[in-house]
């Protein structure tokens, strides 16, 4: 009863909440796009509903913006550690002192469950303070050396201007776990978020901004990466770029960087869990159910290909197609919804192409599949879960990345094989094996090619506190993000010698 009166007095607050324009942040002020244009943002579970209406940037935005945070670098490049501590350490608490009404606006922007939205909001507010403390304890390193007279020790300096540059999928610990890391090592950002979910971006730069960041430090711009991307990253004041996103798009902006301007890429997955004939095949399909429907499928390390040797591969497509048939299908409002809608019509479109080829290819669709257009879902972007099942490892929904609620199972007769087929992709993110025997478990932690390996768990969710990054394709496979190394992009070293 309580979860229908919510969602009534959402539709009440849809109809009567008047829609708010947000602008850029540039050198400490609010304002509006040279260009005089906007574009709306909305929500994804009713087609109809606008969150917000945002500045739709060009170059001249983006230029006005690098030019404030390189004025502002010297400045903040030798603010005291503490001072800059202190400022991660108050966004934080107004993240979480309005954590329930920054918790609903991602729902609505997004469509993750609201119970994923607030846990976002709470883990990007942790993000802040663990690297508020971290950043004030990274340093150099002192050298040994043959002469008494002379020592030889390391420095670390920030590098200048950094872009940031992110998707929707996890609109605000994305951005917090590359700007928090820029931030404390003395680097001054711009921040260009994905155009589908700008609000949730700009409620983290208002926390920064409400906490007394100084003017220029942290600037933001909305607008398409096709109007505003390239600057970004080619402009010469610009000393670094993180991106998380496509491989497509982190390739080209690999290309484009010049080679003095670092980049950091995090980029597609196409993430295996291998279930082994000892397996706990309830725990399998749990894993399963839980990496590659979690937040729709749109997550780079979730599950899209299920690796089953043969002797259990029946009985556990059994037990995956029971666990995904009892899923809520909803808005991210509802009480029990675990798979809200896709995050746009292009997501949309490209789940029921894939689908589409998974039939084309001669997969069999074992369940679901269906676009709902019915009744609650005609205004959203509903797709079923999709499961199929004998899945020619070749197949393209068996090779390239869907980001979307479809898993792919294929059937194995040996480890050996099933190793085989998991590494034969471009990608090497994320990957997991479910079995009991503690010998194979390890043999997969050398044998497979990715950059987080799981045994027992889902392809899925990283510690804050520890490295995160993949192979091959999956990264520029240069510097981790996440934990103490994420801090090693934003800083260059210094050796020192000094003789007495």
């Amino acid at each position: 009863m309580a979860a229908i009166f919510y969602k009534e007095m959402m539709v009440i607050n849809v109809l009567t909440t008047k829609i708010e324009t947000f602008n850029n942040l540039i050198d400490g002020e609010w304002q509006e796009s040279v260009s005089h244009k906007t574009f709306n943002s909305v929500n994804p579970a009713n087609k109809a509903e606008i969150v917000g209406v945002f500045q739709a940037s060009n170059e001249q935005d983006v230029r006005l913006a690098i030019e404030a945070a390189q004025k502002a670098f010297p400045a903040w490049s030798q603010t005291a550690p503490s001072k800059r501590a202190a400022i991660l350490n108050q966004a934080a608490s107004i993240l979480e002192q309005n954590a329930a009404k920054v918790a609903e606006e991602l729902t609505r922007e997004e469509g993750k469950h609201i119970d994923d939205a607030k846990n976002e909001v709470l883990r990007s507010a942790q993000t802040l303070r663990f690297y508020a403390v971290e950043g004030q304890t990274f340093t150099g390193e002192t050298f040994p050396n043959d002469d008494p007279n002379m020592k030889v020790s390391t420095e670390r300096e920030p590098l200048g201007v950094v872009s940031v540059i992110t998707p929707w999928n996890f609109p605000l610990s994305i951005p917090a776990r590359k700007i928090a890391p820029a931030l404390i090592t003395g680097n001054t950002v711009v921040f260009k978020p994905s155009s589908d979910t700008p609000l949730i971006a700009f409620r983290l730069v208002e926390a920064l901004y409400q906490a007394g960041i100084p003017k220029g430090v942290i600037n933001f711009v909305t607008g398409k990466a096709s109007d505003v991307g390239d600057l970004l990253v080619t402009h010469s004041a610009v000393r670094a770029v993180t991106f998380t996103g496509s491989t497509s798009a982190g390739e080209d902006i690999h290309r484009k960087a010049s080679f003095t301007t670092r980049t950091q890429m995090e980029l597609g997955g196409k993430n295996p869990l291998i279930v082994m004939q000892d397996a706990d095949l309830d725990l399998a399909a749990s894993l399963a159910v839980n990496g590659g429907f979690s937040i729709t499928g749109q997550a780079c390390t979730g599950t899209s290909r299920v690796i089953v040797l043969k002797e259990v591969k029946e009985a556990f497509v059994q037990k995956l197609i029971e666990k995904t048939s009892a899923l809520k299908i909803g808005n991210g409002f509802e009480k029990g919804v675990k798979i809200g809608p896709l995050a746009n019509e292009k997501q949309f479109n490209n789940v029921l192409k894939y689908i589409q080829y998974g039939k084309e290819d001669g997969a069999t669709l074992a369940f679901g599949g269906n676009a709902l257009t019915d009744a609650e879902y005609q205004k959203g972007y509903f797709v079923q879960p999709a499961i199929f099942t004998n899945v020619n490892p070749d197949s393209r929904i068996a090779k390239e990345e869907i980001f979307g609620p479809v898993i792919a199972v294929i059937e194995v007769d040996t480890y050996e094989e099933a190793i085989a087929i998991a590494n034969d992709v471009e990608y090497g993110l994320s990957a997991s094996i479910v079995t009991n025997n503690l010998k194979v478990a390890n043999q997969f932690t050398k044998d497979i090619q990715a950059g987080t390996v799981k045994v027992n768990r889902t392809t899925t969710g990283n510690l804050m506190n520890a490295p995160f990054g993949g192979l091959k394709k999956s990264s520029t496979s240069t510097f981790r993000e996440s934990g103490r190394v994420g801090l090693e992009f934003f800083t260059q070293l210094k050796t020192v010698y000094i003789g007495y």
